[in-house]
């Protein structure tokens, strides 16, 4: 499927005054797909044939993100992200879900799960998850290693840092974190330049990346969920990610009780897209 097809067969609601692009496709229980950081929902399209096989898949562009709005006067942040994702399940009338998340949508599947165990704590009636499986992430603020570009964007420097990012500097920045045999095409390349650039998403993704600071702000809360939550878990992690790849999985294996661990040798940051095969057969037998 090229980026086109993936577009005209999504669909689109309303989130607070915005247009949010996302994907519903397949039949089963019901698997939530969160992208991550700069990308979009288009980051599953490699595995997608085979996880529609298996579940219903939702997967939508976060606000800020894709082919979503992007507004510049707006509070990004992951909590808003986890409500925008439960707002759409909710609008689908969904109970229980299974979640797949990578990147900064670690974070977000983080948040949403810290909400499930406060819920169950309190006896309150909400949306139920079913297990949690990780790509490649900042699950733990001090195992993960920012790129320069990251550092801009999130220092006083971002706004105008935002405005020099250009299509050849997101493509060396964006390979270097691929691993050396699993690199992206120039298709690919021009296919994500493509959906950070919708909407001018370049000027508003200095605001996007305070994420950084948020994952330290909360980490007591996002990291110890994983500590105490009964709810299954799986860690899938590309080795050779120089931004969240071993030193995440040592961390993981030090702190998360009973740690579900598979590492793929010789892949970078994008697992999904660099070994979609492994990715699927690890996940689906985690399921």
């Amino acid at each position: 499927m090229v980026l086109y097809e993936w577009k005209t067969s999504g669909k689109y609601f309303s989130y607070d005054g915005h247009t949010i692009f996302y994907r519903d496709e397949g039949a089963g229980e019901v698997l939530l797909c969160i992208h991550g950081f700069p990308t979009a929902s288009w980051d599953w399209h490699r595995i997608w044939p085979g996880l529609t096989k298996r579940f219903r898949v939702i997967a939508l562009d976060m606000i800020g993100f894709g082919f979503s709005d992007k507004p510049r006067d707006y509070a990004y942040s992951i909590h808003d992200q986890a409500t925008l994702h439960e707002s759409l399940l909710q609008t689908l009338g969904i109970q229980r879900v299974h979640i797949l998340a990578h990147d900064y949508g670690d974070t977000v599947a983080q948040e949403l799960l810290a909400r499930y165990e406060d819920r169950q704590k309190d006896g309150v009636q909400g949306i139920e998850i079913s297990s949690v499986c990780f790509l490649n992430g900042g699950i733990f603020p001090e195992a993960t290693h920012p790129r320069l570009i990251q550092k801009l964007l999130i220092s006083p420097l971002g706004p105008l840092a935002g405005r020099f990012v250009s299509e050849a500097r997101f493509r060396k920045s964006f390979s270097a974190i691929f691993g050396q045999n699993t690199q992206p095409c120039d298709r690919e390349l021009s296919d994500f330049w493509s959906l950070i650039t919708f909407h001018d998403g370049t000027k508003v993704i200095h605001k996007v990346i305070r994420y950084m600071d948020e994952r330290k702000k909360y980490r007591a809360r996002w990291v110890g969920v994983l500590q105490r939550t009964k709810v299954p878990m799986r860690l899938i992690i590309g080795l050779v990610d120089p931004v969240s790849g071993a030193d995440v999985v040592a961390r993981y294996r030090e702190i998360v009780p009973n740690p579900d661990v598979v590492v793929l040798e010789n892949i970078g940051h994008y697992p999904q897209l660099e070994d979609p095969d492994g990715v699927l057969r690890a996940f689906l037998d985690f399921v």
